[in-house]
């Protein structure tokens, strides 16, 4: 994720690579970084990436991130933006962590890898106007944003940030489909991806309801109505939404179960 942020922020002209600073203690981490970001810099440590930053973002895993925050507590000042893509870990904790509240958290998904990401953000109290402007800008760069109440992010990661997982059990499942009526995998698998995307982009381009261009498709007594009673039949779409559902419970249960660690 920081390497989809580092060349996505490059790519929409908002910084240069040499003003993109990152740590890592995995030397295959930081050459994969520069692999991507030709030109940007290697700090020797944490610390010394936030005293030569104005900008800082997390983009580690939750566990990860109470030893970061006090590692870098000493050297966070009121000029820092604290930016933390980590699922579950609160404003509140970022804030205590570090000592100061120009914090913002976010919600990305992997397909920020490819510049068709779906995104929320939540600002801290004291996150200012032009840290607002600079986070949607970011994220607006590697695909959609919107800037939610954070009681929303946990829903967010149920639905955009696990639902690329989803999307890709639906292509699996319906490349299956199509080897299992003669064709090839290869071509299974590209037909199954890019109807997806398709669909997809219709919904986001033409702005009309699923529901709607579903019924255009589907004429009376043809096969697309037959595919969609078999999927009604198999309780295709009530697993979705309990995915959606489970996913959010458990962003959830983990943001408890790291705001009662000490």
């Amino acid at each position: 994720m920081a390497r989809a942020i580092a060349r996505g922020l490059v790519d929409a002209g908002l910084v240069k690579p040499a003003q993109i600073h990152a740590a890592d203690p995995s030397a295959d981490a930081t050459s994969g970084f520069l692999s991507i970001v030709p030109g940007a810099k290697i700090a020797e440590s944490n610390l010394q990436l936030v005293r030569d930053s104005r900008v800082v973002i997390l983009a580690i895993k939750p566990q990860m991130m109470p030893t970061a925050l006090r590692e870098i507590r000493s050297a966070i000042t009121a000029d820092h933006l604290v930016v933390s893509v980590a699922a579950g870990v609160s404003l509140a904790q970022l804030a205590e962590g570090i000592g100061s509240r120009r914090v913002i958290r976010v919600m990305p998904n992997t397909p920020c890898l490819v510049g068709e990401g779906a995104s929320a953000y939540s600002p801290g109290p004291e996150a200012t106007a032009e840290d607002d402007r600079w986070v949607a800008a970011m994220l607006d760069a590697l695909g959609r944003s919107f800037r939610l109440d954070e009681s929303l992010l946990d829903a967010v990661t149920g639905l955009s940030g696990s639902g690329p997982a989803y999307a890709f059990v639906m292509i699996e499942a319906l490349s299956d489909g199509g080897v299992r009526m003669g064709l090839p995998r290869n071509v299974a698998t590209i037909l199954a991806a890019q109807t997806l995307a398709g669909a997809a982009a219709m919904v986001l381009d033409s702005g009309e309801h699923p529901a709607s261009l579903k019924d255009k498709v589907a004429s009376p007594g043809g096969t697309t109505i037959a595919g969609l009673q078999a999927l009604e039949d198999r309780g295709v779409r009530a697993g979705l939404i309990a995915a959606v559902e489970a996913a959010t419970r458990r962003s959830r249960e983990l943001g408890m179960q790291r705001g009662t660690d000490k």
